[in-house]
C-alpha cells in the first residue's frame, strides 16, 4: 500500500471535510488499485469511528478519548503506549494490542484510569503506522511451518517464510537473516515474510556495522532529491571577518555534521560572545523537495566510526566554516556582564572568517602547558595567535556552566566509556538534545564542553526572542522532574545510608542529590537511579520552560541545523524575520525598530510580516511535524545505545569464563544486574543461580536478603562474577556470582519453598514492564 493511516489522516484538516478527489490527489494515488485501498481503508476507519463520510466529503471525527501514542513493549511482554502529547504513559495488556507491535504508531482508548502507583490502562483500537518493515530473525522449522523468529525480543511473533527459504536453516552463531515483511497479521492470519538476504555474526566490525544498521531499517536510506545548494544572498550581511573567531572541532570524520564558531569581546560591561551557526536555511529553500526531505530525516546520526549526515555533501560543503576563508553565517551577539549573566543579544546575517581550528589535543595541550613554559607544544602551534582568546573562551565557559547548574540544570558523570569502535558516538552533541540531562564535562579539555555553553546560551536568547515576538518557533521543553519520583530516589539513598540535606518540606532537587551521590563510593549507581527521573526534551509549538538549559522563558535550537531538522526549521524562521521582518509600521514613520534585538521587545505593535510570508511557516508547524521529529529524535536514541551495547558486548566475548569484580548496578526481584569493568557492560546474575539460600527482594532498601544466612546484594556493593554467556545480538551477558568456599547448596523444601526467588509483587501488574 502506497500510503499509511498516518499518512491518511494527516491529510484530513482538523474540523474541515476534504472531497474523495483531493484525497486522493494528496496521498498521490492515481492507479486503480490504490484508490481501491484507499476506499477499504475508509471504510475501517469509519467503522472505528475514527473519520466519517458525508455528501460533502471526508472529515476527522473529534475523539478526545482516543489518544495517539507509539508502542513501547519489553522482552516479558509488557507493552505500554507512550502519548505523543506527553501524557502518561498507557498499560496495554496484550490482549488489547490488536496485532499492534513494539514501535508501531496507535490509536489508544484507556479502559481504566490510573492511580498513584498504577498506569492507566487502554486498547489499541486502530494501527496507524507500522514501524517494522524488515527485522533480524533467525530460521527455524516448526513442525510443517518455516518460520523466522525475530532477534528482537520486543516483536513477540513468528513471521512465516515460504518453502524455498529453508536453505538459511543455520545456527544463530554463524549467521541470521533480514526477513522483508509482506503481509502483517490479519484475523486469525499470521504475519508472512521472506528472507531478502543472510547475514554474518562474527565477521568484524563492518559486519556488526551492517547488522546494525539493517536491525534499525538504515541499510536502504532514500536518496536525498537532486538539488543545487543556493548561494546565499550578500545583501544586508554584516561583515564580521575582522573579529577574531575559532572553530570548535568535536568530530573528525568527512561526513561529520558541520558546527558553529565562536567568538569573543570585552566590553565595558563584561563581555560580547558570539556564536556563528553555519547559514544553512540560506543553502535550503524552505519548503523546497529537499527541505521536505529533511523533515523525513530529522537527524544526523552517528554509527560509530561513521555518520549517516543529515545533510547531502554538497550543501554541508558549501556552508561549512574554513579557516582563511570567508563564509556567510548566521550569528547572535549575547552581550553578559561581568557574572556572565545575558542582559542583551542582537541576531543579524553575517559573513565571518574563522581564524583556526580547536580539536581536543589542543585544548589537552594548553590545560597540561606549564603557565611559564617558554615553548608552545605542537598541538598549540597553529592556535599561537589565538591562545589568549582561547583562554578567555574557557573562563567564560566555566562560569556559565557554574550559572546553569545553581540554577537546576543537571550534569551527570556517566559518559561513555572508552571502546574502541564507539569512535564519534562517544563524544557527546554540544546540546545533547533529547535527553533531561548533560554529561558531566570540563570546558577546559573538552570542545564539547566548550562548545555547548556557547550553544545552549544562544539557544536560549533565540526562545526567548521568538516567544516574545510570537512567531511560529519550534521550541524545546524539558520539564523538571516529578518531586515524588526524586523521593523515590533519595530513599534509596537514604537506605545506602548516603548522607543528604532535605529541605524543610522533606524534599531534594535533582540537583541536590547529584552533588550529594558525587562524593559516595557509590556515586555512578546512585547518579544512574537519578537519571531515570529526569525527563526527556521535547518539541512544542508553544514557549516553555526547560530545565536543562535552566531556560524558563523559551528555549529553541537553531545552531546546529546539520544535526537536527528542528534547528534548520528554526533559521528558515530567522532568516524570515531579519530578510522580510517590518522594522515601523509603515514607510511614513521615521524612527525604525531593531527587530533583531530585544530593544524590540514591549515596543512593536503591528504586524512583523504579511500574512501571506508567514502562512507556509504557520501551516507546516504541524502536530504531525512536531511528532515526527520527536519520534525520530527516541529513534536516536535508541540506535545510540544499541550501538553501545553491541560494542559493549563485543568487549565481554574473550572474557567468558573469566572471574572479575564488577558493581551492583540495579537490583530487582528476579536477580540483579552487574556493571563489569571496563567497558561498563552490565549483564544479569538471576536468582535461580544463587544456590546458597532463598533469597527475599526488598525493593525499598534496593537488595537480596538471604532468608538462611542473612548475605544481601545490595545496590552498588562490590561482587565477584564469572561471565557465562555472551549474546552479542541480543545484547544479554549472562554472570553467575562467585559464591563463598565451602557454601552448601540450600534446600528451599525444609523450609517450604519451592525455588530460590523473591515473594511476588502486587503494587503494580507491570512495575518491572520496561528493559
Amino acid at each position: 500500500m502506497k500510503f499509511s493511516v498516518s499518512d491518511l489522516i494527516d491529510q484530513l484538516p482538523k474540523q474541515e471535510t476534504l472531497t474523495l478527489s483531493k484525497l486522493e490527489k494528496g496521498l498521490g494515488l492515481s492507479a486503480k488499485a490504490d484508490k481501491e485501498q484507499l476506499r477499504i481503508a475508509l471504510d475501517a476507519l469509519a467503522r472505528v469511528g475514527v473519520l466519517e463520510e458525508s455528501e460533502s466529503g471526508i472529515s476527522r471525527v473529534e475523539d478526545e478519548s482516543l489518544i495517539e501514542a507509539r508502542l513501547r513493549c519489553s522482552s516479558k511482554g509488557f507493552c505500554f503506549a507512550l502519548r505523543e502529547d506527553g501524557g502518561e504513559d498507557i498499560y496495554i495488556r496484550d490482549n488489547q494490542l490488536n496485532h499492534a507491535w513494539n514501535g508501531d504508531r496507535v490509536l489508544v482508548r484507556i479502559t481504566r484510569e490510573g492511580g498513584r502507583r498504577r498506569s492507566p490502562e487502554g486498547g489499541v483500537q486502530c494501527i496507524l503506522q507500522r514501524n517494522t518493515t524488515s527485522l533480524l530473525a533467525q530460521v527455524e522449522q516448526q513442525n510443517e511451518t518455516l518460520v523466522a523468529l525475530p532477534l528482537d525480543d520486543r516483536l513477540l511473533t513468528a513471521i512465516e517464510l515460504p518453502a524455498s527459504d529453508s536453505a538459511h536453516l543455520k545456527p544463530a552463531t554463524e549467521a541470521v537473516v533480514e526477513v522483508k515483511l509482506d503481509r502483517y497479521p490479519v484475523g486469525q492470519l499470521a504475519p508472512q515474510g521472506h528472507v531478502a538476504r543472510s547475514l554474518a555474526v562474527n565477521a568484524g566490525p563492518e559486519a556488526d556495522l551492517d547488522l546494525l544498521l539493517t536491525k534499525h531499517g538504515l541499510r536502504d536510506r532514500p536518496t536525498a532529491p537532486k538539488a543545487t545548494a543556493k548561494g546565499p544572498d550578500e545583501k544586508g550581511r554584516d561583515d564580521l571577518t575582522a573579529l577574531p573567531t575559532l572553530v570548535l572541532q568535536l568530530w573528525s570524520s568527512s561526513e561529520a555534521p558541520i558546527l558553529p564558531a565562536v567568538s569573543l569581546e570585552a566590553t565595558d560591561q563584561g563581555s560580547r560572545l558570539w556564536v556563528h551557526a553555519p547559514a544553512i536555511a540560506e543553502h535550503v529553500g524552505f519548503g523546497s523537495p529537499l527541505d521536505l526531505f529533511l523533515r523525513e530525516l530529522g537527524e544526523a546520526l552517528c554509527v560509530g566510526e561513521s555518520w549517516l549526515p543529515l545533510l547531502p555533501s554538497s550543501v554541508s560543503k558549501a556552508a561549512a566554516f574554513k579557516p582563511g576563508s570567508s563564509a556567510a553565517a548566521l550569528s547572535v551577539a549575547l552581550d553578559l556582564n561581568a557574572d556572565g549573566q545575558l542582559e542583551h543579544y542582537r541576531f543579524c546575517r553575517s559573513t565571518i572568517k574563522a581564524d583556526a581550528v580547536v580539536d581536543a589535543k589542543a585544548l589537552q595541550a594548553l590545560a597540561e602547558r606549564k603557565p611559564k613554559a617558554r615553548t608552545t607544544p605542537a598541538a598549540l602551534k597553529a592556535l599561537k595567535d589565538q591562545l589568549p582568546l582561547l583562554e578567555e573562551l574557557i573562563a567564560l565557559a566555566e562560569k556559565l556552566r557554574g550559572l546553569r547548574l545553581s540554577a537546576g540544570s543537571i550534569d551527570l558523570d556517566l559518559a561513555m566509556p572508552a571502546i574502541e569502535g564507539l569512535g564519534e558516538l562517544a563524544i557527546p552533541e554540544p546540546d545533547e538534545s533529547r535527553q533531561g540531562w548533560l554529561v558531566q564535562l570540563d570546558p577546559a579539555v573538552s570542545t564539547s564542553a566548550l562548545l555547548r555553553e556557547c550553544v545552549l546560551l544562544a539557544h536560549r536568547a533565540f526562545g526567548r526572542h521568538m516567544a516574545t515576538l510570537e512567531l511560529p518557533a519550534i521550541y524545546a521543553h524539558n520539564p523538571a522532574p516529578d518531586a515524588e519520583a526524586l523521593n523515590d530516589v533519595a530513599k534509596a539513598a537514604l537506605a545506602l545510608e548516603i548522607p543528604l540535606e532535605l529541605s524543610a518540606d522533606g524534599n531534594a532537587t535533582a540537583q541536590e542529590l547529584a552533588t550529594a551521590f558525587a562524593g559516595s563510593d557509590r556515586a555512578r549507581v546512585l547518579l544512574q537511579q537519578l537519571r531515570d527521573p529526569l525527563k526527556p526534551v521535547t518539541l512544542a509549538t508553544e514557549p516553555g520552560a526547560n530545565t536543562l538549559a535552566a531556560e524558563d522563558q523559551g528555549f529553541a535550537a537553531w545552531c546546529c541545523p546539520s544535526l537536527h531538522y528542528a534547528d534548520l526549521w528554526n533559521q528558515h524562521l530567522l532568516v524570515l524575520l531579519l530578510c522580510e521582518g517590518k522594522d515601523r509600521p509603515s514607510v511614513r514613520h521615521k524612527t525604525r525598530v531593531d527587530i533583531a534585538s530585544d530593544s524590540s521587545h514591549g515596543v512593536i505593535d503591528w504586524p512583523l510580516m504579511t500574512a501571506s510570508q508567514l502562512a507556509p511557516m504557520e501551516e507546516g508547524l504541524s502536530l504531525t511535524l512536531l511528532n515526527r521529529l520527536n519520534s525520530r529524535a527516541r529513534f536516536t536514541s535508541e540506535l545510540q545505545a544499541d550501538a553501545l551495547a553491541m560494542a559493549q558486548a563485543r568487549q565481554a566475548e574473550p572474557l567468558v569464563g573469566q572471574t572479575l569484580t564488577g558493581v551492583i548496578s540495579g537490583v530487582q526481584s528476579y536477580g540483579f544486574f552487574v556493571e563489569v569493568p571496563p567497558s561498563q557492560v552490565e549483564g544479569l546474575v538471576h536468582v535461580s543461580s544463587l544456590k546458597d539460600d532463598w533469597y527475599e527482594y526488598r525493593s525499598r532498601q534496593n537488595k537480596l536478603v538471604g532468608r538462611k544466612n542473612r548475605r544481601t546484594y545490595m545496590l552498588g556493593d562490590e561482587v565477584e562474577v564469572i561471565i557465562q554467556k555472551v549474546d552479542v545480538l541480543r545484547h544479554q551477558i549472562d554472570l553467575a556470582v562467585v559464591l563463598p568456599e565451602g557454601y552448601e547448596e540450600y534446600d528451599p523444601s525444609a523450609d517450604g519453598h519451592h525455588e530460590s526467588g523473591s515473594e511476588p509483587n502486587h503494587e503494580s501488574d507491570h512495575e518491572d514492564g520496561e528493559d
